[in-house]
């Protein structure tokens, strides 16, 4: 589910289930993350579906990239998977207007 950058942000706040997971490069991962975030390279293919087998399919997933193409992609794909919460960043980290730390 696409939300917008203030839905997201209050709905995470607000969720004790939630994990925030950013799918970008390692290298755009050391520009910066949303606290608390871990990372699984989307790019990696199947390592990456073989990460994310090995994620809580119980929790919910609150995905970012750069610009909210490939958290959606990341997304879509979770859900093929069996997860049943994954919340895309509508715009990604680019647009995010929360604090942002060094990894």
């Amino acid at each position: 589910m696409n939300l917008s950058q203030s839905e997201w942000a209050s709905q995470l706040e607000a969720d004790p289930n939630a994990v925030i997971l950013d799918v970008r490069s390692e290298e755009e991962w050391n520009e910066g993350i949303i606290p608390g975030a871990i990372t699984i390279d989307i790019r990696q293919g199947q390592a990456f579906v073989d990460d994310v087998k090995a994620l809580d399919s119980t929790k919910n997933y609150y995905v970012y990239c750069r610009s909210g193409a490939r958290s959606g992609q990341a997304c879509s794909l979770m859900d093929q998977l069996g997860f049943q919460k994954t919340f895309n960043l509508e715009g990604g980290i680019m647009n995010w207007e929360g604090e942002v730390v060094a990894p």
